[in-house]
């Protein structure tokens, strides 16, 4: 994994005591950092800097953090930016919602920055993992993952995927016809142990089935369990 010190780090926080604890803490970590305290000032620092990743607050002034993920994922050269929310535990629904538009993670407040240093840590290692034994392509139909390329087409047009999004699927894909639990896709992929809410699993998968239509049918819901990904039928 590359040195924190090559990884830039946006933290959009409009709380001052927040702002400069989370500075420290990364900047301790040896990353650097960049600081903006409401919502456009955060979108000008993501073009000017471009950054690795943003912690972003859910409300801010001007424009809140859901507006912020909106315009970042809409736009071609932000859509795969990794982004943290941080928000309040009364601004629960506000979060599934921006977890849909494309958050990969959240972290509510109070917060211990020691957990949120592990969370960005984890994205990190995810976004820089190299393939292992197994195979660096999967296929499913007309989709086609690279793992190498960290890349997903579908009848050779790349799908824009989060970096959560992409680790969802890619343990899909290696596991068809097996049922894999929430919690077993929550450790798997976001690669720490998880003491939120599962919703945040099903959040990514109905993401993922909008952005890739023909595995709408495909990833199917296992009650009370989690997903599986459906067996293709080999005969025909």
């Amino acid at each position: 994994m590359a040195s924190p010190l090559t990884k830039k780090i946006l933290i959009v926080e409009d709380e001052h005591d927040i702002l400069q604890l989370v500075k420290l803490y990364l900047e301790k970590e040896g990353f650097r950092t960049v600081l903006a305290k409401t919502g456009m000032e955060g979108l000008r620092q993501v073009k000017q800097e471009k950054p690795d990743l943003i912690v972003l607050d859910l409300m801010l002034p001007e424009i809140d953090g859901i507006e912020v993920c909106t315009r970042l994922r809409s736009a071609p050269e932000t859509a795969r930016l990794p982004i943290i929310m941080l928000t309040a535990k009364a601004e629960e629904s506000d979060t599934i919602i921006g977890l849909e538009l494309g958050a990969d993670d959240y972290v509510i407040k109070p917060f211990s920055p020691k957990t949120l240093v592990a969370r960005i840590k984890s994205l990190f290692r995810r976004l820089e993992r190299k393939p292992d034994d197994g195979p660096a392509l999967y296929r499913y139909g007309n989709l086609v993952m690279d793992l190498a390329r960290h890349e997903v087409t579908v009848n050779k047009i790349e799908a824009l995927l989060t970096a959560k999004e992409f680790g969802l699927l890619e343990h899909l894909l290696r596991n068809p016809g097996r049922v894999l639990t929430r919690e077993v896709l929550l450790n798997s992929v976001w690669g720490y142990d998880y003491y939120g809410t599962t919703r945040t699993v099903d959040v990514h998968i109905r993401r993922l089935k909008q952005k890739l239509p023909l595995l709408s049918d495909a990833i199917m819901s296992v009650k009370s369990l989690g997903y599986k990904l459906k067996e293709l039928d080999r005969s025909t």
